[in-house]
């Protein structure tokens, strides 16, 4: 036996079918990484400080129960507000609006709900209100088209009349065709009858389904009125005493920094545009923080904001006074 039958023993050539047949029968293993699987556990961690950080944004600081919380006020006056005072306010303004957020939240959908439904029903109510109108129209044009019949009927009458009294052919031919003329006019209008007729009871049958989708509608719509006001009338009070507090609070801070902070948690999607330093890391978007920044913000001296986000930082303890 030569090298070539051996070599054809151990590996024997395989076909396109065999090839692809044992492709797809081989079992696929995932492949990991040492590196892989170190990210992995990093991008675990990462999930829970940002689940830890997110709950101690409702730290000692959160509003809770509002008949406990008062807005500080500077001591010399919010003319004379140091940038401690002014920090406070910011950071007691966006409890606050926290606070009202979270009573706005459970409200959830419902009023965008009731306005899509009372959208929905004034769209049905109009379409109603013109399918009546095109149903009048119609049985209007019936009407007048059955008028045409009778004129036509007397003209009829009118002619044949006067073929009895006709003194040549060319008169008489000259009627027939008139009679032969309103005869077709008969015709044409029986037709258009009918047609309008069957319009008329289409539209008809339109109004009914139609009606029972408003009726449908309109059940939903008092339905989620009346669960709407439930809530509203549950967190008015509270939410009432928040935007009082809210506004005491932003009547403390300068214009140019109160609209800064607006803007801020327009852009945020957790509506946070003043957040602490937890874990040495942004309270928002939980990036890293220096040190030397660190110190800066603990010393309350100037209005410090994050690199990456924006958001305006302050110290865990802005409420306590410093030593």
């Amino acid at each position: 036996m030569n090298k070539t039958d051996v070599r054809s023993k151990r590996n024997p050539v395989k076909t396109k079918e065999q090839k692809l047949k044992a492709r797809f029968e081989e079992p696929v293993v995932a492949k990991h990484t040492p590196k892989a699987i170190e990210r992995s556990g990093e991008t675990r961690l990462v999930k829970k400080v940002e689940k830890e950080t997110a709950a101690k944004l409702s730290s000692k600081y959160t509003v809770g129960d509002i008949t406990q919380f008062t807005v500080k006020i500077p001591k010399n006056g919010i003319d004379h507000a140091t940038i401690e005072e002014k920090l406070q306010a910011l950071f007691q303004l966006q409890q606050i609006d926290s606070e009202i957020d979270r009573i706005r939240y459970i409200r959830g959908e419902l009023p965008n709900e009731v306005k899509d439904l009372e959208d929905d029903v004034a769209g049905l109510e109009t379409r109603i209100k013109n399918y009546h109108k095109e149903v009048e129209d119609y049985e209007k044009m019936v009407s007048e088209k059955k008028q045409a019949i009778k004129d036509s009927n007397s003209m009829i009458k009118k002619y044949e009349s006067q073929q009895s009294n006709v003194k040549n052919n060319r008169e008489y031919e000259s009627l027939n065709k008139e009679v032969e003329y309103q005869k077709l006019e008969i015709q044409l209008s029986e037709k258009r009858i009918k047609e309008y007729t069957a319009e008329a009871a289409a539209k008809k049958m339109m109004i009914e389904s139609t009606q029972e989708m408003l009726d449908h509608r309109s059940n939903d719509l008092n339905t989620k009125k009346k669960e709407l006001e439930t809530i509203i009338e549950e967190t008015k009070k509270e939410e009432a005493t928040l935007l009082e507090y809210s506004k005491k609070a932003g009547s403390i801070i300068e214009e140019r920094l109160l609209g800064g902070y607006v803007k801020l948690r327009e852009n945020a999607q957790n509506g946070l545009g003043v957040v602490t330093i937890q874990r040495d890391a942004c309270g928002g978007c939980f990036n890293k923080v220096p040190p030397q920044r660190q110190l800066d913000i603990k010393q309350r001296k100037k209005v410090i904001v994050c690199e990456h986000c924006g958001r305006i930082l302050v110290d865990p303890e802005i409420m306590t006074p410093l030593p």
